[in-house]
C-alpha cells in the first residue's frame, strides 16, 4: 500500500487496493474445481471386481475434458493475474508522480510566500526609515554610481528641513514636494544673476539649499496646456528612472501657475555651452569628448534597453546632456519623453529640435528608437566637428551638420581637415575613422541603416581609456630629447 496526500493520491490508493483484490480473487478462482466432478465419490460398478482391460478403440473422453477445462482455467486466472500486476505498477507510477508534482507545488508556494513576507518586511522598514527621517529633519542622500570604470561617488544630499508639505508617489518612487517660498529663497527670488539656462517654457536656476547643498531649479510658466503636460511627463520619468548618466530629480513645487523641478546641478552646465559657447570647446579634449559620448550612450542604452517598456527620449541633443565637476555626462529634460510602441502620427504629436529630428519622424510621424540614435549621431558630429546642428549661409539659407559633415567625412583624406581646431592632430586617426564611421551610420536616413544604441555603446568602449569609463590603456609616448 503507497501512501499519498492529496485528492489523486487517494485515487490512486483506491486503484491499487482494487487491482489488489482482484488478483487475490483471481487466484483464489484458479484453485477452485468442478465440484460436479469430483465433489462426490463414483458410484460402485457391477464390474469393479473384474480385471480392468483398457478398449483401445475408444479413449477416455471425461478424463480428456476435465483437463482441458482445469488448463483453460489456469490460463486465464494468470493472464488476469498478470493484467492486475501491470494495473498495480501503472497506479503506483502514477501515485508518485501525483505525489511529486504537489510536493513541488507546495514548496513553489512556500518560497513565494516567504519571499512575500520578506518583501513586505522590507517595506515596513522603509517606512519607518521615511518617517523618521522626515519627523527628525535628516538628510537624505541621492546616490549616483559612476560608469563602469570609475569610482562611486555621491551627489547632491536634499535637505529634508521640516518645509516638506507632502508626497507624490509615482510608480513606487517618492519625489519630495517642496515649499514655494523656500525655492524662492534659496534663488534668490528668482534673480536674473541665478539663471543657468533659458528653454522654450522657462529658465533654470542655481539655488543654494540649507546647509550648503546647491541644486538646480527650473521654473516654467503654465500658461499652456504642454507645459503641465511636459512638467508631469518629466516628473514621471524622472521619478522611477536611476542610472548614473541620467539627470536625478530631486523635488518639485506646484504654486498657483507656476511649476518648478529641483535637480542635481551639474557644475560645468551643458554640452552645448561648452561646445558652442564663449570657451569654444577649449575644455573638452579628444578623449573626454569621447567619454561625454560614452556616459550618453550608456543613458541611452539605459532607456532603450532596460527599462520596460523601452523609453524614446524623443528630444536628445547637445543641450540636454549636462556635465558636472569631472565632465560626467547625464541626459536631462524628459518632457517629451514617450513609452516606446507602435506610433505613427496620428497618435502622437511630432516634437523635437531642428538638426536632431530624424527624416522618418519629420516627414511621416514614424517614431521608434533610432530617431533617439539619429540625434545622437547629431550630437556624435557636433563632438567631432565643433559646429552647430544647424547653421546659416547666407540671409535666408541654413545647412545642417548632416547634410555638410556628409561627403566630406566618407572621404578619409578630408576628414583630419574639418575636425574640430580645438582636437585636431590629438588623436589616433584609426579613432578618428571609427568614431566617424558610427556617426555616420547613427545618421542614415533609413532607420534600419541605423544601430542600435547597444551597438553603438560597444563601438565607444574600446576607444575610451580606463580611468575615463572605456577599456582603452594608453601608453604615454617617451619625450625626445636633445
Amino acid at each position: 500500500m503507497v501512501a499519498v496526500s492529496g485528492g489523486g493520491g487517494v485515487s490512486a490508493v483506491a486503484v491499487v487496493l482494487v487491482a489488489g483484490s482482484c488478483a487475490v480473487l483471481l487466484a483464489d478462482a484458479a484453485r477452485v474445481v468442478d465440484f460436479d466432478e469430483v465433489g462426490s465419490p463414483p458410484a460402485p460398478s457391477p464390474v469393479a471386481d473384474a480385471p480392468f482391460l483398457p478398449d483401445a478403440a475408444s479413449p477416455p473422453t471425461g478424463q480428456s475434458e476435465g483437463g482441458n477445462h482445469y488448463q483453460k482455467q489456469i490460463l486465464v486466472a494468470v493472464i488476469l493475474a498478470l493484467a492486475a500486476v501491470i494495473v498495480m505498477v501503472v497506479s503506483a507510477i502514477y501515485a508518485w508522480t501525483f505525489w511529486r508534482k504537489a510536493r513541488e507545488a507546495l514548496d513553489s508556494r512556500d518560497k513565494k510566500l516567504s519571499s512575500e513576507v520578506f518583501k513586505a518586511d522590507s517595506m515596513k522598514h522603509c517606512m519607518v526609515f521615511l518617517y523618521i527621517g522626515f519627523n527628525c529633519g535628516v538628510l537624505i542622500g541621492v546616490l549616483n554610481e559612476n560608469a563602469v570604470g570609475t569610482s562611486t561617488k555621491g551627489h547632491m544630499l536634499l535637505p529634508m528641513w521640516g518645509k516638506l508639505n507632502s508626497m507624490k508617489t509615482s510608480k513606487k518612487e517618492v519625489v519630495a514636494m517642496m515649499d514655494f517660498a523656500v525655492l524662492e529663497s534659496a534663488t534668490g527670488k528668482f534673480s536674473e544673476k541665478n539663471i543657468l539656462g533659458k528653454g522654450g517654457f522657462g529658465c533654470v536656476y542655481r539655488a543654494c539649499l540649507d546647509r550648503g547643498v546647491v541644486a538646480a531649479v527650473k521654473k516654467l510658466n503654465c500658461c499652456r496646456q504642454e507645459v503641465e503636460k511636459e512638467f508631469e511627463n518629466e516628473l514621471d520619468f524622472l521619478g522611477k528612472i536611476r542610472h548614473p548618466n541620467v539627470i536625478s530629480v530631486l523635488g518639485y513645487c506646484i504654486h498657483e501657475d507656476t511649476r518648478l523641478l529641483v535637480y542635481e546641478l551639474m557644475q560645468n552646465g551643458s554640452l552645448e555651452t561648452q561646445l558652442h559657447g564663449s570657451s569654444r570647446g577649449s575644455a573638452l579634449s579628444w578623449y573626454i569628448r569621447l567619454k561625454v559620448a560614452l556616459d550618453a550612450a550608456r543613458g541611452l542604452e539605459h532607456l532603450h534597453e532596460h527599462c520596460n517598456p523601452l523609453i524614446i527620449h524623443r528630444d536628445i541633443k547637445s543641450s540636454n546632456i549636462l556635465l558636472d565637476s569631472d565632465f560626467n555626462a547625464k541626459i536631462s529634460d524628459f518632457g517629451l519623453a514617450i513609452y516606446g510602441g507602435n506610433h505613427n502620427k496620428d497618435g502622437i504629436n511630432p516634437s523635437g529640435t531642428v538638426g536632431y529630428v530624424a527624416p522618418e519622424y519629420l516627414l511621416d510621424g514614424q517614431l521608434t528608437e533610432k530617431s533617439d540614435v539619429y540625434a545622437f549621431g547629431v550630437v556624435l558630429l557636433e563632438l567631432l566637428l565643433g559646429r552647430k546642428p544647424v547653421e546659416k549661409i547666407g540671409d535666408s539659407h541654413c545647412q545642417s551638420i548632416v547634410s555638410w559633415a556628409i561627403p566630406q567625412i566618407s572621404d578619409r583624406t578630408k576628414l583630419p581637415n574639418i575636425i574640430d581646431p580645438v582636437i585636431r592632430h590629438t588623436m589616433d586617426l584609426r579613432h578618428l575613422y571609427q568614431v566617424a564611421a558610427v556617426a555616420v551610420l547613427c545618421v542614415q536616413p533609413e532607420p534600419s541603416y541605423r544601430p542600435l544604441i547597444t551597438d553603438v555603446l560597444h563601438s565607444l568602449v574600446p576607444l575610451v581609456p580606463v580611468e575615463l569609463g572605456g577599456t582603452l590603456r594608453v601608453v604615454e609616448q617617451p619625450r625626445q630629447t636633445g
